[in-house]
Protein backbone atom coordinates (compact mmCIF):
# COMPACT_ATOMS: atom_id res chain seq x y z
CA UNK A 1 0.00 0.00 0.00
CA UNK A 2 1.21 3.47 -0.85
CA UNK A 3 0.99 6.25 1.73
CA UNK A 4 -0.34 9.70 0.92
CA UNK A 5 -0.60 12.90 2.92
CA UNK A 6 -3.72 14.76 1.85
CA UNK A 7 -3.88 18.43 2.84
CA UNK A 8 -7.29 20.07 2.85
CA UNK A 9 -8.67 23.58 2.94
CA UNK A 10 -12.29 24.23 3.81
CA UNK A 11 -14.35 25.74 1.01
CA UNK A 12 -16.91 28.42 1.85
CA UNK A 13 -19.48 25.63 2.16
CA UNK A 14 -17.15 23.57 4.35
CA UNK A 15 -16.46 26.38 6.82
CA UNK A 16 -20.13 27.37 6.89
CA UNK A 17 -20.91 23.85 8.13
CA UNK A 18 -17.68 23.32 10.11
CA UNK A 19 -19.59 21.81 13.03
CA UNK A 20 -20.11 18.74 10.80
CA UNK A 21 -16.38 18.22 10.25
CA UNK A 22 -16.11 15.21 12.59
CA UNK A 23 -19.06 13.55 10.84
CA UNK A 24 -17.44 14.29 7.48
CA UNK A 25 -14.20 12.65 8.65
CA UNK A 26 -16.14 9.51 9.58
CA UNK A 27 -17.87 9.58 6.19
CA UNK A 28 -14.42 9.84 4.59
CA UNK A 29 -13.36 6.65 6.36
CA UNK A 30 -16.40 4.86 4.94
CA UNK A 31 -15.76 6.26 1.46
CA UNK A 32 -12.18 5.04 1.70
CA UNK A 33 -13.29 1.51 2.54
CA UNK A 34 -15.67 1.48 -0.44
CA UNK A 35 -12.87 2.28 -2.90
CA UNK A 36 -10.18 0.19 -1.20
CA UNK A 37 -8.26 2.90 0.66
CA UNK A 38 -7.62 3.21 4.40
CA UNK A 39 -7.85 6.52 6.25
CA UNK A 40 -5.13 6.11 8.88
CA UNK A 41 -5.40 9.50 10.62
CA UNK A 42 -7.23 12.79 10.28
CA UNK A 43 -5.77 15.90 11.92
CA UNK A 44 -7.28 19.36 12.11
CA UNK A 45 -4.53 21.93 11.72
CA UNK A 46 -3.78 25.61 12.15
CA UNK A 47 -2.17 27.47 9.28
CA UNK A 48 -2.51 27.37 5.51
CA UNK A 49 -4.33 24.01 5.59
CA UNK A 50 -7.28 23.12 7.80
CA UNK A 51 -6.93 19.33 7.66
CA UNK A 52 -4.10 16.84 7.16
CA UNK A 53 -5.10 13.24 6.45
CA UNK A 54 -2.91 10.15 6.19
CA UNK A 55 -4.27 7.72 3.61
CA UNK A 56 -3.05 4.31 2.43
CA UNK A 57 -4.17 3.14 -0.99
CA UNK A 58 -2.99 0.38 -3.32
CA UNK A 59 -2.38 2.82 -6.19
CA UNK A 60 -2.84 6.37 -7.46
CA UNK A 61 -6.08 5.49 -9.25
CA UNK A 62 -7.71 4.34 -6.00
CA UNK A 63 -6.65 7.50 -4.20
CA UNK A 64 -7.84 9.64 -7.10
CA UNK A 65 -11.27 7.97 -7.06
CA UNK A 66 -11.52 8.70 -3.34
CA UNK A 67 -10.46 12.33 -3.68
CA UNK A 68 -12.78 12.97 -6.63
CA UNK A 69 -15.63 11.60 -4.54
CA UNK A 70 -14.64 13.92 -1.69
CA UNK A 71 -14.28 16.88 -4.03
CA UNK A 72 -17.79 16.36 -5.41
CA UNK A 73 -19.20 17.03 -1.95
CA UNK A 74 -17.83 20.59 -2.04
CA UNK A 75 -16.54 20.93 1.53
CA UNK A 76 -12.77 20.83 0.97
CA UNK A 77 -10.14 21.37 -1.68
CA UNK A 78 -7.21 19.01 -1.44
CA UNK A 79 -3.55 18.82 -2.27
CA UNK A 80 -1.83 15.44 -2.13
CA UNK A 81 1.71 14.35 -1.37
CA UNK A 82 3.03 10.82 -1.95
CA UNK A 83 4.91 9.83 1.20
CA UNK A 84 7.69 7.24 1.58
CA UNK A 85 8.67 5.39 4.74
CA UNK A 86 12.34 5.04 5.72
CA UNK A 87 12.47 1.50 4.31
CA UNK A 88 10.88 2.62 1.03
CA UNK A 89 13.35 5.51 0.83
CA UNK A 90 16.23 3.08 1.47
CA UNK A 91 15.13 1.08 -1.58
CA UNK A 92 14.90 4.24 -3.65
CA UNK A 93 18.35 5.40 -2.56
CA UNK A 94 19.71 1.99 -3.52
CA UNK A 95 18.73 2.80 -7.09
CA UNK A 96 20.41 6.21 -7.14
CA UNK A 97 23.45 6.22 -9.43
Amino acid sequence: MATYIVLGQFTDQGIKHVTDTIKRAEALREMGLKVGAAIKEVYWTVGHYDIATIVEAPDDATLTALLLSVGKLGNVRTQTLRAFSASEMQGILGRVG
